[in-house]
């Protein structure tokens, strides 16, 4: 028999509260299960809690303390109190669990300790050994609620009615070996939390014991409880010996990362180095030492079948005190730097989900130099655009091929391998064919300078790109069509965790007039954003100075017409040198002249007829018998766009409400075949808005468009996803892409 215990260590930092719509006592509940639900295994139980720290809350915001529920083996947090956005509490507590396998293969005994697990494993006559665990295990956090109206004495009675919001994550089996990651814990969109979380795994506790059996005398084959006994051993050394590797491994990046010696001299026997000695050195000694059992193991299994039952018991000994005391110094080394701990895994994290996630990420470097397109026109046709080879003949519909390469990649994610050695969100892999597919074109028209150039094959540190950005940064979100101000907190929410100083401001002044004149619209806008951008900047010189000021926008549907229209005010013109970030999530730049979707323009036509909505006028060029004095025609020669350093275009086939060329500001095929006045006008506002877009004002500019192919099971069929507004509208109630577009490009919201 082989003794081990998986210990899951769950460390938590600090609850930070982004978007909770509620002031209230709230409350984090922790427990882990089997993924497997036909295996008899019990859950994972609390076994021990640390508190790093005492809380620094007074009487009124906190009560009670942390608690294990024996009943459902959950952990559950001091209750604390909520009072307004950005508040963070600082909880600090680590909390152990101890997993085991079910009844049938496992008995347990209680130490003095914890829980040790005897496994009992069943023959296995193959020497390619995987270890004993084959499900996953299920983290679990649930977030509970009660009214802040309600006496404490009652608190309780709300938080048995259930969580507030769930969030759960995976842990591959391979992962119980070792793991060390950082885990931010959101719930959902309508409680936006960031709770900063570290996962540690470790198998622990490594030992063996035997059943003594007779020798033959005849000199037979090995017996089958001999051939048991060295299979389980052999299986138990190599997953031993691996977690061995991980933590030794973890422990070396960390002293290298923090630049601080961790004292591991107890680990090598017969060792004459001095007390403090560099966790590179350890592991060089333990990894090459010839005379060190364990350099000579790794997972070469006819090596290990060639040992004999003794020399293996040796092997799990060793492996099993060491491992010990691995974790106890790690555990040790992470109480005493729990801050630099937290900030190396969390940058680690950052890293591994740009690559994780590009799973769902289409890219498609495109460089392009602006040119105009189409400009040839035949004086004898009164000014009527005759045929040139220079305008660019469109035969197969853009949105269509944007959507077939979509499903095309979507289909293929199910035979993609996902990483089986790190934590999964389940909110991103509980059904990752579900998931939105982003098909990126970034366009490339100056080339940057080597020290600033930045590839989106590569991986840029966050950490670095905020160093750079200190300073006063603030972006606008501004709704769209009888919209609301919240309506872009989804996208707030995720700028903010890349940014958490980034100055807000959800525009309100349209909030109940968003059907009169654009003009009107962006005047508003802009005295807004320029009192607001003002207040900021008096704040800002009062306390740290003014530098590095950056100004982004972020604006929904027409939305990001009002912005234009904002920009082009004589006011705003002395903030043009402070804007930065560009997003527009399906904005009409370039108006309805080309729309396909006729029952939408059908509703476009009721707007305009019966209720003179003047704004529906200027976006479909009736405003003005003469296209050239239209006010969409105007604005696109208005510098609007060219003083951006990045601008994102995001768009999605699926989407009827806005034309998918006027979102993505591109020739379109109705209008490549268009040789009419109207297909000239058109023309002239394309070359305009791409002429600010290549404008090689800033040499920093980055130019992106992102299709967004979301999951058309999960709209439904309904009328709303036949004249496309299901789509239109999930630009708003769903923040995966986002997240996505964000943590793959955190330079351009830094």
């Amino acid at each position: 028999m082989v003794e081990a215990v998986h210990e899951v260590a769950v460390y938590i930092h600090r609850f930070h509260n982004l978007d909770l719509f509620e002031q209230g006592w709230y409350q984090i509940k922790i427990s882990m299960r089997w993924e497997d639900t036909n295996c008899t295994s019990s859950p994972g139980s609390p076994s021990r809690v640390i508190q790093y720290e005492d809380s620094e809350l007074g009487c009124d915001d906190v009560f009670g303390a942390w608690t294990i529920d024996d009943l459902d083996n959950s952990f559950l947090s001091q209750p604390f109190r909520i009072r307004y956005a950005r508040q963070d509490i600082f909880l600090c507590v680590m909390i152990f669990f101890n997993l085991s396998l079910g009844k049938n293969q496992v008995f347990f005994y209680l130490s003095s300790f914890s829980f040790t697990l005897v496994l009992v494993t069943q023959l296995i006559r193959s020497k390619n050994l995987q270890g004993p665990i084959t499900s996953p295990v299920i983290l679990k956090f649930e977030l509970l609620f009660a009214s802040i109206l309600e006496a404490r004495s009652s608190v309780q009675a709300f938080w048995d009615s259930g969580p507030a919001a769930v969030h759960e994550f995976r842990i591959p089996p391979k992962a119980l070996l070792g793991l060390h990651s950082y885990c931010p814990i959101y719930f959902d969109s309508f409680h936006s939390v960031l709770v900063d979380t570290t996962v540690h795994i470790g198998l622990l506790k490594g030992g063996a014991c035997f059943i003594k059996t007779p020798s033959d005398p005849h000199g037979h084959e090995e017996t089958v409880d001999e051939k048991y006994n060295k299979a389980n051993q052999v299986m138990f050394v190599k997953a031993f010996s691996a977690s061995h590797a991980i933590l030794l491994e973890e422990l070396k990046n960390l002293s290298t990362t923090i630049n601080q010696t961790i004292d591991l001299t107890s680990l090598i026997s017969n060792n004459s180095e001095p007390a403090n000695v560099e966790p590179s050195q350890v592991s060089d000694k333990i990894l090459n030492d010839p005379e060190d059992p364990v350099s000579n193991i790794g997972y070469q299994s006819d090596y290990l079948y060639s040992l004999e039952n003794a020399d293996l018991s040796r092997l799990l000994y060793l492996l099993g005190d060491q491992i010990l005391y691995l974790w106890k110094t790690y555990l040790k080394f992470h109480r005493n730097h729990k801050t630099r701990v937290l900030k190396q895994l969390d940058d680690a994290w950052a890293n591994d989900r740009r690559a994780e996630w590009s799973i769902w990420i289409v890219f498609s470097k495109v460089d392009v130099l602006h040119q105009n397109i189409g400009s040839q026109v035949d004086d004898s046709n009164n000014g009527v655009l005759g045929k040139s080879s220079a305008i660019p003949k469109i035969t197969e519909d853009p949105s269509e091929t944007a959507a077939m390469r979509a499903e095309l990649h979507r289909s293929s994610i199910a035979h993609m391998k996902m990483n089986s050695r790190s934590i999964q969100d389940l909110q991103i892999f509980k059904d990752p064919l579900r998931i939105p597919i982003i098909i990126i074109e970034r366009v490339v028209n100056t080339p940057l300078p080597p020290t600033t150039r930045i590839s989106y094959l590569e991986s840029t540190d966050i950490k670095n790109n905020q160093q750079k950005s200190r300073g006063l940064r603030m972006a606008v979100f501004v709704h769209g069509f009888q919209g609301h101000h919240l309506d872009l907190r989804l996208v707030r929410n995720q700028w903010l965790l890349i940014d958490p100083k980034l100055e807000c401001l959800m525009s309100r002044v349209n909030e109940d007039n968003t059907t009169g004149d654009f003009r009107e619209m962006g005047l508003r806008l802009a005295q807004e954003v320029v009192s607001f951008v003002k207040r900021k900047m008096d704040k800002a010189s009062r306390s740290d100075g003014l530098k590095n000021i950056k100004l982004s926008f972020v604006g929904h549907s027409i939305g990001n017409v009002i912005i234009r229209t904002a920009l082009a005010e004589s006011i705003m013109e002395p903030y043009h040198r402070f804007l930065n970030t560009y997003v527009s999530l399906s904005g009409p730049h370039l108006g309805y002249l080309y729309s396909s979707n006729s029952l939408f323009n059908s509703g476009l036509w009721l707007l305009k007829t019966i209720m003179n909505t003047r704004c529906i006028h200027q976006l479909t060029f009736t405003d003005d018998m003469d296209l050239e004095k239209t006010f969409l025609y105007k604005l696109c020669k208005q510098k609007t766009l060219e003083c951006f350093k990045n601008i994102i275009l995001l768009s999605s086939p699926q989407d009827g409400y806005v034309p998918y060329h006027s979102a993505r500001i591109e020739m379109c095929q109705a209008s490549s075949h268009d040789y009419s006045k109207k297909g000239q006008v058109f023309l002239e506002m394309l070359n305009n808005c791409l002429k600010q877009i290549h404008s090689p004002s800033s040499e920093q500019r980055m130019f992106m468009r992102c299709d967004v192919n979301f999951d058309v099971t999960l709209l439904g069929r309904n009328l709303n996803t036949l004249i496309g507004r299901a789509a239109h509208i999930t630009f708003l109630e769903s923040d995966t892409f986002v997240k996505f577009i964000m943590w793959s490009f955190p330079e351009f919201f830094c």
